[in-house]
């Protein structure tokens, strides 16, 4: 693998010219950017974890990886609601896939966490396109090992804090639990953001707030202006290195319906944008964007909102750069 180091002194590879190569052909890449070993170095690694082993209802989330990046033909070189030329500050690459076990969770955690921390370590700032959200909780071993432990900001519908699942530690709704066990986000700085839905106890609610979270539930976005929800959002991060990970059925079922476990009253693709480009200058280490099944998405609808939120996480991260 070609080393991860900043690029700030050579002029960045960028994706193919949509008005030169339509967009439909080309590269099969994210944003038909160069594979990282097409470039000596990258700044930004998007990388795609195509494990579903860990879901509880419906399965095909392995395929997100690839369906994100088709989606992602559309996207441009220049982001208008964060000015910002997201490809020009620093090398982006689209580093491939992880391999990992399909039959074995621990396998596959152990191999997610490794391929990471590779590319983390080596000074990328890693995008992870899932996968079901087991995955998130090798990606924030990985952020651990070199940034410490992190502010999380958890979008989702769900909690994904329950212990186990027919006796298994490791699934798509236990990531937060195993992260909170082993101190990986920090009490009293992270939050769920846009859960909704049945519970299976009000003390699933409680055991939570034990783990030093706090919510916001969907509804409120019915009652709270986006910017007061962002606010929120920043002032409980502070300056801490804060990791967001998305489960895109954080958002409704309209907006996303290809995904593992649906539910109704959900956030839209423009609240969900904006509350993310409101990170802007904030010390963002890492995400990830999860639970794509590309089997239920009709004309792309799914695809095309994950494609765009990774879009966002990199334009942040070239704002992170021309900043510097």
């Amino acid at each position: 693998m070609p080393s991860v180091s900043n690029t700030s002194a050579t002029t960045p590879v960028g994706p193919l010219d949509g008005l030169v190569v339509p967009r439909y052909a080309g590269h099969s890449t994210f944003a038909r950017l160069p594979r990282i070993e097409d470039v000596p170095s990258c700044d930004v690694a998007v990388v795609g974890v195509p494990f579903d082993t860990g879901v509880t209802y419906r399965p095909g989330a392995r395929f997100g990886p690839s369906h994100i990046r088709q989606a992602s033909r559309l996207l441009r070189p220049y982001n208008p609601a964060l000015d910002v030329s997201p490809f020009a500050h620093g090398q982006v690459v689209d580093a491939g896939d992880l391999a990992v076990n399909p039959f074995d969770i621990a396998s596959a955690v152990a191999s997610i966490e490794s391929g990471a921390h590779e590319l983390i370590a080596g000074g990328a700032k890693v995008i992870a396109l899932g996968g079901d959200h087991t995955i998130a909780y090798p990606l924030l071993k990985a952020v651990n090992r070199v940034h410490g432990p992190v502010a999380l900001v958890h979008f989702d519908a769900h909690l994904d804090t329950w212990d186990t699942y027919f006796d298994a530690p490791l699934t798509h709704g236990t990531p937060f639990r195993r992260a909170a066990e082993d101190g990986l986000f920090i009490q009293g700085h992270s939050a769920h953001v846009g859960i909704r839905g049945s519970l299976y106890s009000s003390q699933d609610l409680s055991s939570d707030a034990d783990l030093g979270f706090h919510i916001v539930h969907c509804r409120e976005f019915a009652r709270r202006p986006i910017d007061d929800v962002i606010a929120g959002l920043r002032q409980r991060i502070g300056d801490a290195p804060l990791y967001v990970s998305i489960d895109i059925d954080v958002l409704d079922p309209a907006h996303a319906p290809a995904t593992g476990t649906p539910e109704a009253g959900g956030m839209t693709s423009r609240e969900l944008l904006e509350i993310v480009r409101g990170f802007d200058g904030l010390n963002l280490v890492g995400a990830d964007i999860v639970e794509v099944s590309p089997a239920y998405d009709h004309a792309e609808i799914t695809g095309v909102a994950a494609a765009n939120l990774a879009y966002e996480f990199v334009s942040l991260f070239a704002r992170q750069a021309a900043q510097r």
